[in-house]
Parts: C-alpha cells; sequence; structure tokens
C-alpha cells in the first residue's frame, strides 16, 4: 500500500492558533462626470406608468320634470266698514266723489237760503279734505293722514265759529285748491290740448272757491280782501314751488333761458302786486280816479273786469308749462306760476259786493285773455328753437311725448 507523500516544507499549526486575516480588496471608484458650468445635471426621467383603463361611466337617464303646484287661492279677507273709509279716502278717485258731494252741499245752501247752516259747515269740512286727500295722492304723500288733519282743523273752526279760525280754514282751502289745480295738469302735446289743461285748472279752482266761501264767516266785511288774497297766492306760490322740486324737476336743467323766464315771471309778479299797494295807498287823486273811472267804463260795457295778474302772468305761464312739459320735465317750474292764475279765482266770490255772474264772466276773461299771450309766448319760443312752418310744428308736435301719469294718478 502506498502511502501518500508529505510536504516536508508545511508547519504544523496548533489548533489554537488563529488564521491571518484576510487581505481587502481595493476596486476603484467609477469616474465623477463633471457638468460644464452653468448647466444642472440631467435628472433621468421616470419611467412611464401604466395607464390602467377606467370603465365608462353608467348613463344617467334624465328626470322628469316637476310638476308646477297650482297657488292656493287666498282666503277672501273681509272688509270692515273703517276698510272701506279708508279705501275711499285713498282711491284716486274716492276724493272725487267726496269733493262733489261737498261741493254740492255748499251749493245747495246758497241757492237755498233757508236750508240749515250745518250743510253748508260739512260740505266745507268735505271740500277742504278732500282736496287735502286728493294733493297727497296726486303728489306721493299720505291721503288718509292729510285728509284727517284738514278734517280737524275745519271742523274746530265750524264747531267754534271763531273768526280767526274761520279765516285760517279758509285760507288753507284755497292754498290747497290753487295747488291742486296746478299739480293735475298733464303735458300737452299741442296748443289745443294746452288750452285744455287751463280749463281744467279753472274748474278746479272754481271748487276751492266754492269751499272757501263755505266758511260762511269769511267775507270781505270781516277781513282784509287784498290780504287775503295776498296770503293765498304766496303760500300756494310756495307750496308749487317745494312740490316742484320735491319731485325731482330740479333747477340743474332749467338752463340760461329757464333761468330768465323764472327770475322775470317773479320779478313781473313782484312789482305788479308792489305797483298796485303803491298806487292805492299813495297814488294821487287824479291817478286813483282815472283808474276807477275805467274799471267802472270796462264792467259798464262788458260786463266785468279781467284780473290782470291771471290774465297777463297765470295762464300765459300755465299753458307754457304744459306745451313745454311734453318736451322735457323742466317744463313743471314755468307751471308752477300758473298758481298765478288759479289762487286769485279760488278768492273772488269773498268780495260781497260782486255779483256771481260778473265773477264767472271776468274769469272767462281772463282766461280769453291769457290764452292769447299764451300763444304768442309759445310761438316766440319756438322760433327761437328752430321750429318754423306749420309742418315743422306738426312734426315737432308729433314726437313730443313725454310720459307723465295720468291726471288721477301719482306722479311717483
Amino acid at each position: 500500500m502506498v502511502e501518500p507523500a508529505v510536504d516536508l516544507t508545511q508547519t504544523t499549526e496548533s489548533p489554537a492558533q488563529v488564521a491571518p486575516a484576510p487581505v481587502p480588496v481595493l476596486r476603484a471608484d467609477p469616474p465623477k462626470v463633471t457638468p460644464p458650468a452653468g448647466r444642472r445635471a440631467a435628472r433621468p426621467e421616470p419611467a412611464p406608468r401604466p395607464r390602467v383603463a377606467r370603465p365608462p361611466r353608467p348613463v344617467r337617464e334624465p328626470r322628469a320634470p316637476r310638476q308646477a303646484r297650482e297657488p292656493r287661492p287666498a282666503p277672501p279677507r273681509r272688509e270692515s266698514s273703517a276698510d272701506n273709509e279708508l279705501s275711499l279716502l285713498t282711491n284716486e278717485r274716492g276724493w272725487l266723489v267726496l269733493l262733489l258731494i261737498g261741493v254740492a252741499g255748499i251749493a245747495a245752501a246758497r241757492l237755498a237760503p233757508g236750508l240749515p247752516h250745518q250743510i253748508r259747515d260739512v260740505g266745507a269740512v268735505m271740500v277742504s279734505a278732500s282736496l287735502a286727500g286728493a294733493l297727497a295722492v296726486r303728489t306721493g304723500g299720505r291721503p288718509f293722514w292729510a285728509a284727517g288733519l284738514a278734517t280737524v282743523l275745519g271742523g274746530t273752526a265750524v264747531v267754534t265759529e271763531s273768526h280767526r279760525l274761520l279765516a285760517g280754514a279758509a285760507i288753507g282751502t284755497g292754498v290747497l285748491a290753487a295747488t291742486l289745480a296746478v299739480m293735475s295738469t298733464v303735458p300737452a302735446a299741442t296748443f289745443a290740448r294746452a288750452i285744455r289743461e287751463a280749463v281744467v285748472t279753472t274748474l278746479i279752482a272754481w271748487t276751492g272757491a266754492l269751499g272757501v266761501v263755505g266758511y260762511g264767516h269769511v267775507t270781505a266785511t270781516d277781513i282784509n280782501l287784498n290780504r287775503f288774497g295776498y296770503v293765498v297766492l304766496g303760500l300756494s306760490l310756495l307750496g308749487a314751488f317745494a312740490l316742484v322740486y320735491r319731485l325731482g324737476a330740479g333747477l340743474h336743467g332749467l338752463g340760461r333761458r329757464g333761468y330768465v323766464v323764472a327770475v322775470g315771471a317773479v320779478v313781473m309778479l313782484a312789482l305788479a302786486l308792489a305797483y298796485s299797494q303803491a298806487i292805492a295807498h299813495w297814488g294821487s287823486r287824479d291817478l286813483v280816479s282815472t283808474g276807477d273811472d275805467l274799471r267802472d267804463w270796462t264792467r259798464t260795457t262788458l260786463g266785468a273786469v279781467p284780473h290782470p295778474i291771471v290774465a297777463l302772468l297765470g295762464y300765459p305761464a300755465l299753458l307754457w308749462g304744459v306745451f313745454m312739459r311734453a318736451r322735457r320735465r323742466q317744463g313743471w317750474w314755468v307751471s308752477a306760476f300758473g298758481v298765478a292764475a288759479t289762487a286769485p279765482t279760488t278768492t273772488r266770490l269773498v268780495a260781497a259786493d260782486t255779483g256771481f255772474g260778473s265773477v264767472v264772466l271776468g274769469a272767462v276773461y281772463s282766461l280769453v285773455i291769457g290764452v292769447a299771450i299764451g300763444y304768442l309766448v309759445i310761438r316766440i319760443e319756438q322760433s327761437f328753437t328752430g321750429t318754423h312752418g306749420r309742418r315743422a310744428r306738426r312734426d315737432e308736435e308729433a314726437e313730443a311725448h313725454r310720459p307723465e301719469p295720468g291726471r288721477l294718478s301719482p306722479l311717483h
């Protein structure tokens, strides 16, 4: 048997001897690539994610339209007597009914002196209340409270029979009638319609005149007729100007011509009143007698004397104002001077020495003269605006339709 060869160069180690540590193998790192200056190292693009196909959404069926529910009828409301009275006062035409009833009572008392004076007193209070309510309805106020206040004041004056309270109630009735007569007008595109508005204002002013004389103690023997008329005219002018300004007519759109007209009307009115008073108080006897003779001759020849302020200022301003309002709203300022025609009309029946026929005939003469002057003023104003010839005036009148509420409707 052959024994394996033994390597003599190897030395035997003891079991306790530790094997030598392995020699570490050094590996060279990969070379770093430095990016050029001003550039960033490009990031590796991420791997695209696989898109998962989504299932299609189910199609919804359209909903059936809902059926509209029928509104339930409101239960009928029971109107009481107080509601009926309130609706009568606040209605657009309720004041007209009360006004006619009051005027009928006053006229019956004047035509039949044997009737109780309470009919005349109640008629006067009804006229004052209806005029106050109508003016409140027309200008957008509170008609119930206005009519109630007028009723209280008029009733107190009638019950107490105080001369001062009766004069105050008569003045208030005249102011209400004169102001309402102007505020109840509507725009007039043609001159014929302007004449119609002048007639309507005259009728309303005459109802106020009956209301003034309804307070029976107000006669020329108890009060100063001239002072009474001036107070009514002044308060009516202030009330008309305040209402026109409140309606939004404004002073910004008057223009140079409008300012000249307004200032001229005020100056003319002031001079006329001042001149008449100066002649009456400080005029010479010859001058005063000449004026009296002329008035007596006119009254004897024509049957009546026209009122100067009414004929020369009141009706021309009213006609021009309603004619202008069909074109622009600033015509309200000119229409406000129409109280120079309506205010004297409300006080014409107070004079005890003037018959009813003479007063009516004088009012007709004033209206005719005022219409003639108003026609001239309108034609002169149209010549300045460039409207020449009949055909041009017709075309302009056909286009002049500025809208405004009706005569019995609130203005705003």
